[in-house]
């Protein structure tokens, strides 16, 4: 009975795990969509400054670095960003703890990267004479953007890491559940359900014979 009953519970537990890793899964992945507006657009942005270059320049690949620095680089955010927010949503799709840690350490890579970027653009005025110089000159446009739009810059750059900063940290309780059901799983396999009937038939007492045959002893006598 107790057995039974532990059975019941840890069921109900585990649908219960079901359940919420499954709302959670779909947050992970409704949070991937929304942040692939931001990848795709550094994507397009990145090749509209080299469409624009080829129109009036010969565009060869040995000439993206170190000239045409800034742009192959934007690019290489963009496709990096949309690869990772790929392997987000097949990890919540897949629910699996090793695709979530596919997806949360690169995550949290380029967060932490993020963040140094963002305290060496703060810290250090004249950042910008440490880069090289920029052949298309649309670095010095999106700076020129920014400038003029500063408080919608900054709350698009917010939202962004804050929706980034959410991902990792669904994806994080996502990955802790299934462990969770992974051992609880493990800890029911180790019980044997032994199920008996409350009433035990008891088996009939065996046929003992109270009568002597006296043909057989008679027999014997004669």
């Amino acid at each position: 009975m107790m057995m039974g009953r532990r059975s019941g519970v840890g069921g109900r537990s585990r649908q219960g795990l079901g359940w919420a890793a499954c709302c959670l899964g779909f947050l992970l992945k409704l949070l991937a969509f929304l942040q692939a507006f931001a990848a795709v657009s550094a994507l397009l942005y990145a090749a509209w400054i080299l469409s624009r270059w080829a129109r009036h320049h010969q565009l060869h690949l040995h000439d993206l670095l170190p000239d045409l620095w800034f742009p192959t680089i934007v690019m290489a955010a963009g496709l990096f960003y949309c690869l990772l927010l790929l392997a987000g949503y097949l990890a919540a799709e897949i629910n699996t703890g090793c695709c979530l840690c596919f997806y949360t350490i690169p995550a949290m890579a380029m967060m932490l990267l993020e963040a140094a970027i963002a305290a060496h653009l703060t810290l250090n005025e004249h950042w910008i004479q440490d880069l090289p110089d920029d052949r298309t000159g649309e670095l010095y446009n999106l700076l020129s953007f920014v400038h003029n739009n500063l408080d919608l810059c900054k709350w698009a750059a917010f939202a962004i890491f804050a929706t980034q900063a959410l991902s990792l940290f669904l994806a994080m309780i996502l990955r802790a559940m299934l462990s969770a059901r992974t051992t609880d799983y493990d800890s029911d396999e180790d019980f044997v359900v032994i199920r008996r009937p409350l009433l035990v038939a008891q088996a009939p007492p065996p046929y003992l014979p109270t009568t002597v045959d006296t043909r057989g002893v008679v027999q014997l006598l004669t």
